[in-house]
């Protein structure tokens, strides 16, 4: 007897009315139709929208909105002229309160239907001050080119970009040098690049800041070739570089057919190749390429939480996904001993430098977690500390945790999903706190700290 299929209550094209109750991790409102799930794209809790259903699943529907008839109680009005067709921050109509109480959520709701981990304690979530004005890094995209340059970010689930003279979640320099380098780039018609076509000449623009020094770095991500001679003066014009606070320029070479925005060479055009920054007097060498927190004023927030967190360890630390050792120089001022590691040469190269302007004694190494295995098992480690990217561990580094066997774990991470699915293959660590630390206010993106500590 064949299995009976459930019947699915909407078709595609029909027009109806419903309430949004809740959000997905995207942030996409969810609304029920007889129990039905239907992804409503902008839907805030409480909103009540004229919705057409655009496609169905088995067990979902996704919908677009004909008209909100009724606006929730956590609605706010977006400052942003492009949102929510940008697709950078989806959740600036939501008021923040409720914006930390969402990503909370996320956190707690993965655990439980990813991980099977229950967790019943509240998960505090660390707010953001302030809650605009805070990246210090722009990467844009480009389209178009002439009196007609496009250059912004994606518009949501696609690679289309809008184009926007600000962005609010940015610092003002980084939005007032990329609008300098639009004016020069349109006055000579720089060739724009078509990732449809794999054609054209100038693909992004990469943008770093310091609020703390005033300094700024610009990345010009262009496809193989020079720069047209007449452009270079007024790109290096000392009066504007003084102004915006520029140290340098860099050609970045990407001429593969990717989605990653920096390739793997770089040039400079003018000055050097990086900026210092400091936080809470820790300085820093922060190159083009180098991984550092975007929210300089929560991750200080973020590197006092784990110095808290160790703050009786006597053994070894080891920063296995250090970066350019922001975690790992903090905990060293603090009298840790600490190993960084990481996989990135030219982060591990700004890394000695600044432990080095720092005066701290830090071992610093390239490579990964289990490449080090050898001589780490002959460490008394006292706290691994895993910050991995988007995808998680690796099924390495996952073996590699019971062979390390440290009393003390700490997990950073920047996507719910994999951290559940990570802390679900670690039985033999039991969870002690979680902290949401809101790095991305008025985005769905998340940051989780958690502590674990070996159960047996």
């Amino acid at each position: 007897m064949s299995k009976p299929t459930s019947i699915i209550p909407v078709k595609t094209g029909d027009q109806l009315e419903v309430e949004v109750e809740t959000l997905n991790s995207s942030g996409d409102g969810i609304a029920r139709v007889d129990g039905f799930t239907v992804f409503v794209p902008q839907g805030l809790p409480g909103d009540r929208c004229k919705i057409e259903i655009v496609k169905t699943a088995n067990r979902f529907a996704v919908s677009r909105v004909i008209e909100r008839l009724a606006s929730g109680p956590n609605r706010i009005q977006p400052p942003c002229p492009v949102f929510p067709e940008c697709g950078g921050c989806r959740l600036q109509d939501l008021n923040y309160e409720q914006q930390l109480a969402f990503k909370a959520g996320v956190v707690q709701d993965n655990l439980k239907h990813i991980g099977k981990i229950e967790w019943t304690a509240p998960i505090k979530a660390i707010p953001a001050i302030p809650v605009y004005g805070y990246r210090n890094k722009g990467s844009f995209a480009l389209t178009g080119g002439g009196k007609k340059l496009g250059i912004g970010f994606f518009k949501s689930g696609t690679h289309e970009v809008v184009d926007s003279a600000t962005c609010d979640t940015l610092l003002e320099p980084v939005n007032a040098i990329k609008e300098w380098l639009r004016g020069l780039i349109a006055h000579h018609n720089v060739s724009i690049y078509d990732e449809t076509k794999h054609q054209g000449f100038l693909r992004n623009l990469v943008v770093r800041h310091s609020t703390a020094t005033g300094q700024s770095l610009v990345g010009i991500v262009t496809t193989r070739g020079i720069f047209k001679k007449r452009l270079l003066p007024d790109l290096t014009k000392e009066s504007d570089l003084k102004r915006l606070g520029i140290v340098g320029i860099l050609q970045n070479f990407n001429a593969q057919k990717t989605n990653f925005i920096l390739g793997p060479k770089s040039k400079p055009l003018w000055g050097r190749d990086f900026i210092e920054d400091d936080l809470d007097g820790l300085k820093f060498k922060i190159s083009l390429g180098s991984f550092f927190q975007v929210n300089p004023n929560e991750a200080v927030k973020l590197y006092k939480l784990i110095q808290e967190w160790t703050h009786l360890e006597k053994g070894l630390v080891v920063d296995a996904y250090c970066g350019n050792g922001g975690i790992a120089l903090w905990l060293a001022r603090a009298g840790r001993k600490v190993l960084g590691i990481d996989e990135f040469v030219p982060a591990i190269d700004d890394a000695r430098v600044s432990a080095g302007w720092n005066k701290l004694d830090v071992q610093f190494e390239a490579g990964t977690l289990e490449s080090h295995l050898g001589d780490l098992v002959e460490k008394e480690i006292g706290t691994l500390i895993v910050d991995p990217p988007r995808k998680g561990l690796s099924t390495h580094v996952v073996e590699t945790i019971p062979k390390l066997n440290p009393p003390r774990l700490i997990y950073v991470s920047c996507n719910p999903a994999t951290l559940a699915r990570d802390l679900a293959l670690l039985p033999d660590y039991t969870i002690k706190d979680i902290r949401v630390i809101d790095m991305f206010p008025q985005t769905p993106h998340i940051e989780t700290a958690v502590l674990l500590e070996r159960t047996a």
